[in-house]
């Protein structure tokens, strides 16, 4: 591991896009600076040996020069709202894709701000009754999937308030798909 100069060194550790807080996810990305090079199956290994149950590393890659950041445009999401009627949530969806503009207000540290839902979604379908599938583009400021739910909420007052949030990937958007930040990029063909 490689640690920062100074008085009180920290393990140079970059998180890059980390999902909500309450939210689950199945595509996080960490950067960790090494002191010297290794193989990356062996740095899966060790770290899969030491992190606590649920937290497992499913691939590892040397790093790139562009800023892993720069390389996670999109997400997709699942949203699961256990206590929506038949119809709701694909009316609500409907609704929200027909405008061309829709904020939302959130409280941040930094006091309320708006966000421009609309302009963040590039995909929201309902999948079944209780569930619906979302693509975002990560802008700043950054609209959260529970800025989506909050916009639907507005529109329609029987989408439930509750959601269970997943984030089932992030990257570049390449075309229709996300594509794989480790290893690929806009212009550049995949491995």
């Amino acid at each position: 591991m490689a640690y920062s100069s100074g008085f009180s060194p920290h393990p140079r550790i970059s998180y890059a896009n980390a999902a909500p807080t309450s939210a689950a996810s199945e595509a996080e990305y960490v950067e960790l600076a090494l002191a010297e090079v290794c193989d990356p199956q062996k740095v899966a290994a060790a770290l899969n040996d030491v992190l606590p149950h649920g937290f497992v590393i499913l691939d590892v890659a040397e790093g790139r020069p562009e800023s892993l950041g720069d390389l996670l445009q999109v997400s997709d999401w699942r949203v699961t709202l256990a206590e929506a009627r038949p119809g709701v949530l694909a009316d609500a969806a409907s609704r929200l894709l027909d405008r061309d503009e829709y904020t939302v207000e959130r409280l941040t540290k930094n006091g309320m701000r708006t966000f421009d839902v609309r302009a963040a979604v590039l995909i929201l379908r309902a999948i079944d009754d209780q569930t619906l599938e979302l693509r975002s583009v990560h802008q700043a400021p950054l609209v959260r999937p529970d800025d989506v739910v909050t916009a639907l909420r507005q529109l329609d007052a029987r989408v439930p308030a509750q959601a269970l949030l997943t984030r089932l990937a992030q990257g570049p958007l390449l075309g229709e798909r996300i594509g794989d930040p480790l290893r690929e990029s806009p212009g550049m063909p995949p491995e």
